[in-house]
């Protein structure tokens, strides 16, 4: 097992980054709508942070951990940060898994 694997189930090991990353598989069911189309460019970490009701550091040093494992992407447009599931890097996880562990 590589040290990405390592990280990643550290990541997924926390109830709130998972809670995070479940709310945003299905952003329209999970936030208010949004200025921008929430699959192709994400939810503003403010409303992510809302919805958590933890701190915006806390909620901002989770969002960075999952980016770092490539589980979540982010786009900057004017004031905010979007963040959006990349569901490519999931299909991968979990063939990765099904297949070496």
């Amino acid at each position: 097992m590589d040290t990405k694997d390592t990280d990643i189930f550290k990541v997924l090991a926390n109830e709130t980054r998972l809670q995070i990353l479940h709310w945003l598989k299905e952003p329209e069911a999970n936030f208010p709508p949004q200025d921008v189309d929430p699959h192709t460019v994400g939810v503003c970490v403010g409303s992510i942070q809302k919805k958590t009701g933890l701190a915006q550091s806390t909620v901002s040093h989770y969002l960075s951990m999952l980016e770092a494992t490539g589980l979540i992407v982010s786009t900057r447009q004017g004031q905010c940060t979007y963040y959006r599931r990349n569901e490519e890097a999931f299909s991968e996880f979990v063939t990765h898994v099904a297949t070496e562990l």
